[in-house]
């Protein structure tokens, strides 16, 4: 007989229907002599068989109801959510109200269920056809583009497999040399080459090209030199005297790893995998080291030395106290490839990416065709938004909530013409009060 479930009709068969159709469908079967005679003798093949199907197909009969059911009350349940995003909170109170209305109403007749049921299905299979195809095209897309990148690579493998082994033979094989070397002074040296460059255009204000993109307009321009003087110490103390040490436990680790000297270079593939492993486990200990350090009392002591420059340049970037340089800056960066056990390359290239985005991050200036630095100054001029380095931990804890309402937040995005964005995209102007 009919029931209700949650508000829907549903026909749901008995056994004794199935068994009737069973008892049919059995007096079609050919009655030969043996079917005969094991009917009259009652050793019962066909009756065990008859009994069979019958409990089979009334299990078969119970489940599809049961699945008919729940694929009509699935079928409600976007409109169950749509009603209650009405209210400011969709309490299971409200919900069980909106189903009784549904319920008391009356309107829907089983007809009507089944046509919406199936224009659900229809729905779900378009929506499934199109993101399927988006997945393959962008699969698609991806591989070609690795695969080119790829051949690119292996076309000039042999040129940077032979260079590496010119330099790993030029230092004899000494393992702490190359890794001093790599882990060192190449990072060392882009970090500083880039600054540099930087830094005329602070003390002078030339040359315009990079000046004219500065994004706290009136502010470091030009930079104070005393101010800058003590930025270039401290960063140059906290490099020799905390990320130089550090080096030596990285060194022993990576050492029982065997894989970090190795004479062959990783392939570029294994190389894509584990820069973005390294900037995953980059942006979960920055983000909640950072959100530590601006705790009250770890922020009087600590922090609040990085955030003396509320309108920071690129060498601010490594300008901390000691212990945040060693817990913020320095073990983000260092973890990654001590877990993953990274050729030294590998290293050499993350730790001289990670020094220029930093760098960048905290410049002053959105230079075209580079990334964004609005974020991380935008945290530097409010200081409670903005923690982590790619914001999808900002996202996710609500620590971006005042950056997005702002202009900042529509600049925050790749320049891709020489037109600065603060020109195109302007801050609003001041009431006057």
């Amino acid at each position: 007989m009919p029931q209700h479930v949650g508000g829907f009709v549903v026909k749901m068969p008995c056994r004794a229907q199935a068994s009737q159709r069973i008892e049919a469908a059995f007096r079609l079967l050919p009655t030969c002599p043996r079917h005969r005679l094991a009917a009259e003798n009652g050793t019962n093949t066909c009756n065990w068989l008859r009994t069979l199907c019958s409990n089979s197909i009334g299990v078969i009969y119970r489940f599809s109801a049961t699945m008919k059911t729940g694929l009509l009350v699935f079928c409600q349940i976007p409109r169950v959510f749509l009603l209650s995003g009405r209210c400011k909170r969709s309490t299971p109170k409200r919900l069980a109200s909106i189903i009784k209305m549904k319920k008391d109403s009356g309107c829907s007749t089983m007809a009507e269920q089944q046509k919406q049921g199936e224009k659900l299905w229809d729905t779900m299979k378009i929506t499934a056809y199109v993101l399927g195809t988006g997945l393959l095209i962008f699969t698609a897309l991806m591989n070609s583009v690795s695969w080119y990148l790829g051949n690119i690579w292996d076309t000039s493998g042999h040129f940077w497999q032979t260079t590496w082994l010119k330099f790993y033979y030029l230092f004899d094989g000494k393992e702490w040399t190359i890794f001093l070397f790599g882990a060192a002074l190449v990072p060392s040296l882009a970090f500083w080459g880039f600054n540099g460059i930087l830094m005329v255009a602070d003390v002078t204000g030339k040359p315009t090209f990079i000046t004219r993109y500065r994004i706290q307009l009136g502010k470091n321009d030009p930079v104070d030199s005393k101010r800058l003087r003590q930025a270039i110490y401290t960063a140059l103390c906290n490099q020799f005297f905390i990320s130089l040490p550090m080096l030596v436990p990285m060194f022993y680790i990576m050492k029982r790893w065997g894989n970090t000297f190795s004479k062959e270079l990783p392939t570029f593939h294994w190389f894509l995998v584990e820069l973005s492993i390294f900037t995953l486990i980059e942006e979960i200990l920055f983000y909640y080291t950072h959100r530590l350090v601006h705790l009250p009392l770890l922020y009087k002591h600590i922090h609040k030395k990085h955030h003396e420059w509320t309108a920071p340049i690129g060498v601010v970037s490594i300008y901390a106290h000691p212990l945040e340089h060693l817990l913020s800056n320095t073990l983000p960066v260092m973890t990654g490839p001590m877990i993953m056990g990274s050729h030294i390359v590998s290293i050499t290239a993350w730790f001289s990416l990670a020094f220029i985005t930093t760098s960048i991050s905290h410049c002053g200036y959105h230079l075209p065709f580079l990334p964004s630095p609005e974020f991380h100054d935008f945290h530097h001029l409010k200081f409670n938004q903005c923690y982590g380095v790619l914001g999808l931990l900002d996202y996710l804890h609500g620590t971006d909530t005042v950056f997005r309402q702002t202009k900042a937040y529509e600049r925050h995005r790749v320049l891709l013409s020489l037109t600065p964005l603060s020109e195109s995209i302007p801050e609003a102007p001041k009431k006057a009060e």
